[in-house]
């Protein structure tokens, strides 16, 4: 049976469903909702802090994960009120599951790519929010859009 998903455009609309969904961990795909692609530490840092401040705001969250394939890390991980909070750079999203399972249920992955964060969502069986980002998006993140059109309909079906 394949799973929903849903096509948002902001933090607030994604705290928004965070919130409907009761999830109590939510996995954030680094790029490019809380730091760009080309963007640099500063702004990695900052998108934590922001991201961290609002989603600790969501009654029930217990864990918050920002995951991310690539090298970046953050200057540190700031604490989240009562929430635990888990960076995991060189993620190997969908393939390595192993650091989400001890998360509490039911949980939602938040990303730009469905062959990735979709995939990773489908694999924890965890909700899947696609989160399309404003403006400009290169070129390497564009083909992976395309291969994620390719997979959606045999993985998730457009929930609402």
């Amino acid at each position: 049976m394949r799973a929903g998903y849903e096509r948002l455009a902001g933090l607030g609309e994604v705290l928004g469903r965070v919130r409907e969904l009761s999830a109590q961990t939510v996995v954030f795909d680094v790029e490019p909702l809380v730091a760009y692609w080309d963007s640099g530490q500063e702004a990695l840092d900052r998108g934590i802090a922001l991201v961290l401040s609002r989603v600790t705001t969501v009654p029930g969250v217990q864990v918050v994960c920002f995951a991310t394939n690539s090298l970046r890390r953050p200057s540190g991980v700031p604490g989240g009120a009562g929430v635990r909070v888990v960076y995991l750079a060189s993620a190997g999203k969908p393939l390595r599951v192993a650091a989400y399972r001890g998360f509490p249920r039911p949980g939602v992955v938040i990303g730009d790519q469905v062959a990735t964060d979709g995939v990773l969502a489908r694999r924890l069986g965890y909700s899947f929010v696609l989160y399309r980002p404003p403006g400009r998006i290169p070129a390497g993140p564009q083909l992976m859009n395309r291969l994620g059109r390719l997979v959606r309909p045999l993985l998730f079906t457009r929930a609402g």
